[in-house]
């Protein structure tokens, strides 16, 4: 018997449910919303009442230090956000390329990645060129192949929220640097599923969101940004990026000496308590286990939906999938009226581009996995 790697108890949703959604919205352990909770009684609603000015600032160091471990990056390379998107949307403007040279990513991948650069090419001239995955191919080499010397942008997630796919971010890192071009990848799909290596990736930005698989909220995102783009101007400067916000000065553009310059102005405070709480349950975890906890399970779900009917879209080779993400599909089977079933089951998965995603995090065990293979068995 597999058992969770985490505390159920933290997890009040699973008293009602089998969750196997951490992919989508994801659980928020007890911990985490007691930091919240605390953080709203006693400070956010009396205003400067319990807090000043520089108390204010330092709400964000102990998320900076826990997200700096979890992305193994130094602290001064971490921005902290409203959202991923905060920083994706800035980056056609920050990182200018060329006219006439190309941006590359996967057809599939997140919206947020792919529209800033549609935009920018309405009135910009530069090509876009999306890779279409396919199970039976390496998408890392699918990429790859399609790099070449106008390449000037590759923008992909690290884990594919649709399929679970995992790309080989040293292998696409050789091959941009090769041509000069900028490497951007969201982990999303990722952080605090799969260890993060920012440091070993040497990517120029690496952007992640506070919610799903790091257990928080909306309201906070992450980016970690190269040394070199930390001297960049912000496209869209806030007040909170000077080096003492707090010292106000209308008329000049003061910038904090690191990546503390893209973070634009008030934010979720409450977000922000609760993601380094969570963050810190992480670590303490241990993502190698983590990982490790998603794939025992993953194993235990392909093998009981063998006489199913219902198949992973990438059947297991090892490091080109990701365990605590598999989607599957059925060429006979009716997705949404399965999941109808499923949810009937009390068990929530979801589904994207098709398929039923089904996603494992720390606080799963044996009994969810095989819970969901016996309502497939039945569908």
């Amino acid at each position: 018997m597999i058992s969770a790697l985490s505390n159920r108890d933290h997890y009040s949703s699973l008293s009602e449910a089998i969750y196997l959604n951490q992919a989508s919205l994801g659980l928020t352990g007890q911990p985490a919303v007691s930091a919240m909770h605390s953080f709203l009684d006693d400070i956010g609603r009396h205003g400067n009442m319990n807090l000043t000015d520089d108390e204010e600032v330092a709400l964000f160091t102990p998320l900076r230090l826990n997200a700096a471990k979890l992305m193994n990056c130094r602290t001064e390379q971490l921005a902290i956000m409203t959202s991923a998107g905060d920083m994706l949307s800035q980056l056609p403007a920050l990182l200018t390329p060329p006219t006439g040279s190309k941006f590359l990513s996967v057809s599939s991948d997140f919206p947020a990645i792919t529209r800033p650069w549609i935009a920018h090419a309405e009135t910009n001239a530069i090509q876009l060129q999306f890779v279409d995955e396919r199970p039976e191919s390496d998408l890392t080499d699918m990429l790859i192949e399609a790099i070449d010397e106008t390449t000037s942008v590759v923008a992909v997630s690290y884990v594919q929220f649709s399929t679970g796919t995992r790309v080989d971010i040293h292998r696409l890192r050789d091959a941009t640097r090769k041509v000069g071009a900028r490497l951007i990848i969201d982990v999303t799909q990722a952080a605090g599923a799969i260890p993060i290596d920012f440091h070993g990736w040497q990517a120029d930005i690496v952007v992640c969101s506070g919610y799903k698989w790091l257990g928080g909220q909306g309201g906070v995102g992450l980016a970690v940004l190269s040394s070199e783009l930390c001297e960049k101007t912000p496209p869209a400067p806030g007040w909170m990026g000077a080096p003492d916000p707090f010292n106000m000065q209308a008329t000049k553009l003061p910038l904090a000496p690191d990546a503390r310059r893209f973070t634009h102005s008030t934010m979720s405070y409450i977000a922000i308590s609760g993601l380094s709480v969570a963050i810190s349950q992480l670590l303490n975890m241990g993502v190698d286990n983590i990982e490790a906890h998603a794939g025992a399970l993953a194993k235990v779900l392909r093998e009981e939906i063998t006489k199913t009917g219902w198949v992973p879209f990438r059947s297991y080779n090892g490091p080109i999938t990701s365990a605590h993400i598999t989607t599957l599909v059925n060429p006979s089977g009716d997705v949404e009226k399965t999941l109808r079933s499923i949810r009937q089951a009390n068990i929530i998965c979801g589904s994207r581009n098709g398929r039923i995603r089904v996603s494992i995090a720390h606080y799963n065990d044996e009994n969810d996995v095989r819970a969901l293979a016996r309502v497939l068995l039945r569908s």
